[in-house]
């Protein structure tokens, strides 16, 4: 008989964390205007091998689609989600390929449900529209069980980055480090410090404030699929994963033709961004 991959229908309180091996689950959340769900996929990796080292390893959870048209993280979260092999890891790994299912399904940034940008929603609440309560479910379910957070991100249809990770100013300088440390295991271009005072209720945010390994990331633009970008997030995941002796084998160099470490780059001030006093392309 072919292996066939099960996918498990529950409520986000009922999502089960501690199964060995590999657990797919579609996670429901209730539609606020009408009967039925929106169904978030989740795949949990509770490696079988035992830890390398003396404490245990962080827990690693990557989120892709937090924005819809933004598709490089649903490309690298979900090939991850089916590639990773729980026989060559130890400690937990959580993958949302598209925590925003209904901003996928629309290809569209906020979601078509509620209106609500993903990325704006956090800390979440649990009696709030859609995407408040996928918020929440995140900040109370998924966060505390991990310890290195990752939000892949690109361009969509209003920006054009250079492929880069990056990561807010953070004041721990313990904390600060190594967050440095993990964003080059990405081997992107460029390491982008950005300013925190450009919005408010970013995944991001939430998680830096809880002390996690947080490293966010622009690995494409115009609602494409950059190859080059998908193999930075898809790989630098797999390099994580190598640091903290999760996965089997050696960080891997991503991009051979250059010969150079990630530049970081900083724009950490409200003052490093020039508004555009006119509506355009710039």
């Amino acid at each position: 008989m072919p292996n066939r991959t099960v996918t498990t229908v529950c409520n986000p309180s009922e999502l089960p964390f501690d199964t060995p091996g590999k657990q797919h689950y579609q996670v429901a959340f209730h539609l606020d205007s009408s009967w039925g769900y929106s169904l978030i996929p989740v795949t949990i990796i509770n490696g079988l091998r035992p830890p390398p080292r003396i404490s245990s390893p962080p827990g690693v959870a990557v989120f892709g689609g937090t924005h819809g048209n933004e598709w490089e993280g649903q490309v690298a979260a979900k090939r991850l989600s089916c590639d990773l092999d729980p026989a060559e890891m130890c400690g937990r790994v959580i993958l949302i390929p598209q925590l925003s299912e209904s901003s996928c399904s629309a290809n569209q940034r906020t979601s078509p449900l509620d209106g609500v940008n993903m990325n704006r929603a956090f800390p979440g609440n649990p009696r709030g529209t859609i995407s408040y309560r996928i918020a929440n479910f995140v900040k109370t379910l998924i966060f505390p069980r991990v310890g290195v957070v990752i939000d892949i991100h690109s361009g969509g249809n209003e920006a054009l980055f250079p492929i880069c990770s990056s990561f807010h100013p953070i004041a721990d300088p313990t904390q600060r480090a190594e967050i440095a440390t993990v964003a080059r295991l990405f081997d992107t271009p460029f390491v982008m410090i950005y300013s925190s005072q450009m919005a408010s209720g970013l995944l991001t945010d939430e998680a830096e404030a809880e002390g996690k390994i947080t490293i966010g990331g622009e690995f494409g633009f115009a609602e494409g699929v950059n190859r080059q970008g998908v193999k930075h997030a898809y790989e630098g995941v797999k390099n994580v994963l190598r640091h903290y002796g999760m996965l089997t084998g050696e960080i891997v160099k991503l991009d051979p033709a250059r010969s150079t470490s990630p530049r970081f780059m900083s724009a950490e001030n409200l003052s490093d961004y020039i508004p555009c006093p006119r509506s355009g392309i710039w």
